[in-house]
């Protein structure tokens, strides 16, 4: 089988699980569980490994031509696309394995493992994409997906609410996203990405700040940067299988990837920008993460921070490829690109651990999901416990384990290019093991506080074995030799980083962060703990990190006050001045106000007549005597 045919069986397999799913059997789940876990996941694995075999390729066909505009739909195939693929794949067959035990007891299960295919496909069709039309057009699907999943419950008012805030919040980047891309092709005439390498590589001078900001617009509605990162943590609404696929390890990822792929559009001026949003938005998370008690919303606002160190990595080392006059190269594995996909990978494998993690929780005690309300567990769920505990160490950055090697490399990176940044990014990696450690403590440890925790009980192997392999990859994908050799070229190119200038004094920081971090935690929140520190201690603090900084209810406010008021006023100008006297014209137009308004005084109410009757009275008073 060709490198094209396997592309296209990777692709499409999903989508048409899908459809199958959609049309034939949406009330059979037993047919739907099959075909959705063996044709859109475990075919499209054995097609992904497969396609890492093949040599890097790019495969185009003209789809459309409007004037001078020819749009094409190919595939890119290259370390950063082979990476992420692989990502996809594993992640998402462990989740799908995940959900068979999970859901079991659900309704609508044929209709949640479609959706699990249409993203399937969606995030393989970004995956490979090679220009910005195809690109925005699968980033639009995986919205679509994620809209759909995260309205799963769509009888709880919660998870509807979170299914529309997601997919609103995300327009408003995605309409960045397209201007951005319009701008692309104003400059270089062409939305191929190879073709604007060229171009820019030829002339750097034609890069706009303009055009870099706007793409990232996209990835900041994605990947949860500020100001647009409020529709994740709400997204905790949809199943959790979800949760570990989409907001920990893929979809929230697509934003890393773009800026990767198309980073031979940022200017020094855009990324400086870039590198901002990404390190407050990690800190932001970290602090907002310790006034939250809620286990899914706290590894909400973990993932939130973890991709603010991913955004501040690639604008880092693309701020350092500048600055040495590297070439520009559509795939080249400058430090940023490298260091942002290498978290991107480890943070996959331990962060959809610890989300599949929370949910073998809430399914061994009956959902309970306040981390107060639990304790316990670690000899109640002994499997947990243990794979729990294994993704934890790894997200804060324990030594020798996955996430410590892929931190050190952003660490270093900053220490590199700029002092604040890093110690930004230190303060960051110390919040995420004090507010992860007081996590662990108070679920973990102690004595069961809530009926559904003194009852708690291990879940199954479907639920238990995907638990196991993420904890293995938690434990070992920072290191090169755990990846296949046709990945190696993304986790070499990060690891070379930790050899590099400043990196004993950036290890030694990154450590102490660790050690600083989770020792306070421990001794802070001692082991189940009915109460927390900060609520007990400062509670004006706490109330302000459990508010999420004001910022939600900021944006409500604006929505209820500002927004839907303005929308009143322009449905009126609307109606009346552009639609009434303006289409219809003066006459036309001003006649129909006048029957419209004389419609209106007609109620049928008695009681209006007698108040219409009295104001005229009044009024023939007033002119008759001269008042008016």
């Amino acid at each position: 089988m060709s490198a094209t045919q396997l592309a296209l069986t990777l692709l499409f397999t999903p989508l048409v699980s899908a459809a199958l799913i959609g049309v034939f059997f949406r009330r059979q789940p037993a047919i739907a569980k099959a075909i959705s876990l063996t044709a859109a996941v475990a075919i499209a694995a054995l097609a992904s490994l497969l396609i890492f075999r093949t040599e890097d390729f790019t495969v185009t066909a003209e789809w459309l031509t409007i004037g001078p505009l020819t749009i094409k739909l190919g595939f890119l195939l290259d370390p950063l696309s082979k990476l992420l693929l692989a990502v996809v794949a594993l992640v998402g067959l462990l989740v799908h394995v995940f959900s068979l035990g999970y859901m079991s007891h659900e309704e609508n299960q044929a209709r949640f493992f479609g959706c699990l295919s249409l993203f399937m496909f969606s995030m393989t069709g970004l995956t490979l994409a090679d220009d910005l039309i195809m690109l925005f057009i699968f980033w639009e699907l995986v919205g679509l997906s994620s809209f759909l999943l995260i309205n799963f419950y769509f009888e709880k008012p919660a998870a509807v609410a979170a299914s529309k805030k997601a997919f609103i919040v995300n327009r408003i980047g995605d309409f960045g996203f397209l201007i951005g891309i319009i701008l692309a092709y104003w400059t270089f005439g062409s939305i191929t990405l190879a073709d604007i390498a060229v171009k820019i590589g030829a002339d750097p001078s034609v890069i706009a700040t303009s055009i870099g900001l706007l793409i990232f617009c996209g990835a900041v509605g994605k990947s949860g940067q500020l100001p647009l990162h409020v529709w994740l943590p709400d997204a905790m609404e949809g199943p959790t299988p979800v949760s570990a696929l989409i907001h920990a390890a893929t979809m929230v990822a697509a934003g890393i990837f773009l800026l990767c792929r198309v980073s031979v559009l940022m200017s020094a001026d855009a990324l400086n920008i870039i590198l901002w949003i990404g390190t407050g938005t990690a800190l932001f998370a970290g602090f907002v993460a310790l006034g939250q008690r809620d286990l899914k919303r706290i590894l909400a606002y973990s993932t939130i921070s973890q991709l603010g160190f991913m955004v501040a990595a690639f604008a880092l080392g693309s701020l350092v490829a500048l600055q040495s006059g590297a070439s520009v190269s559509l795939a080249g594995l400058t430090g940023g690109v490298a260091a942002a996909m290498f978290h991107l990978t480890t943070h996959a494998f331990f962060k959809a651990l610890l989300f599949l993690g929370s949910g073998s929780i809430l399914h061994g005690t009956h959902h309970e999901g306040d981390i107060y309300r639990l304790g316990g567990l670690a000899k109640k769920m002994p499997l947990t416990f243990a794979t729990f505990t294994i993704g934890t160490l790894a997200l804060i950055g324990c030594p020798f384990l996955a996430g410590f090697y892929s931190k050190d490399a952003i660490l270093i990176l900053a220490y590199q290019y700029s002092q604040p940044v890093f110690f930004c990014l230190l303060l960051g990696a110390f919040l995420t093991a004090f507010y992860m450690t007081r996590l662990w403590t108070t679920a973990f440890l102690g004595k069961a506080r809530s009926e559904g925790a003194e009852h708690a009980h291990e879940g199954g192997p479907l639920l238990v074995v995907p638990l196991a392999v993420l904890a293995v990859g938690s434990l070992f994908a920072g290191y090169a030799w755990f990846y296949p050799e046709a990945l190696r070229d993304v986790p070499e190119a990060a690891l070379h980083l930790l050899h590099g200038e400043g990196h004993s004094a950036a290890m030694i920081g990154g450590t102490a962060a660790f050690v600083v971090g989770s020792a306070l935690g421990f001794l802070l929140y001692r082991p189940g703990s009915a109460t927390d520190f900060l609520q007990t201690r400062l509670p004006v603090v706490y109330q302000v990190l459990e508010k999420r900084l004001y910022i939600d209810a900021a944006y409500d406010w604006y929505v209820a006050k500002v927004q839907q008021r303005l929308a009143l006023v322009l449905n009126y100008v609307d109606r009346i001045g552009i639609a009434g006297i303006g289409v219809r014209g003066i006459m036309g137009g001003g006649s129909g106000m006048i029957s419209l308004a004389a419609r209106a005084l007609h109620t049928g109410s008695l009681h209006t007549y007698v108040y219409w009757f009295l104001g005229g009275v009044v009024l023939l008073w007033a002119i008759v005597t001269g008042v008016l």
